[in-house]
């Protein structure tokens, strides 16, 4: 019974956890326009919401171009609330950034 117990508070624990993440869309491959509503920079990740209303989860990748005034940028250079353009991959249910632009 004990084991039954811990293994429903198990399950009911990892239930919670994940709805409580923040959900998210897949979208063709194109170019949006939309504002940064998350920076986890420790995971080089962003969230964007579009002008259309959906969240775009984008991870960067090696080849993501992150630019500003027409001049290459850092990552820390993003913040929350900065308009953004950004060119996305989709790649199964993945979406690879190809270029960020900040307005």
């Amino acid at each position: 019974m004990k084991s039954f117990i811990i293994k429903s508070l198990s399950v009911l624990s990892l239930v919670l956890f994940v709805s409580c993440g923040q959900s998210t869309d897949v979208v063709e491959s194109g170019t949006y326009t939309g504002t940064v509503i998350e920076v986890e920079a420790d995971k080089s990740e962003i969230y964007v919401k579009t002008e259309d209303g959906k969240t775009l989860e984008l991870y960067f990748i090696e080849d993501t171009k992150l630019t500003q005034d027409g001049k290459e940028v850092p990552f820390s250079t993003l913040k929350t609330d900065q308009s953004v353009e950004v060119e996305v991959e989709k790649v199964g249910k993945r979406l690879d950034p190809l270029s960020v632009k900040i307005q």
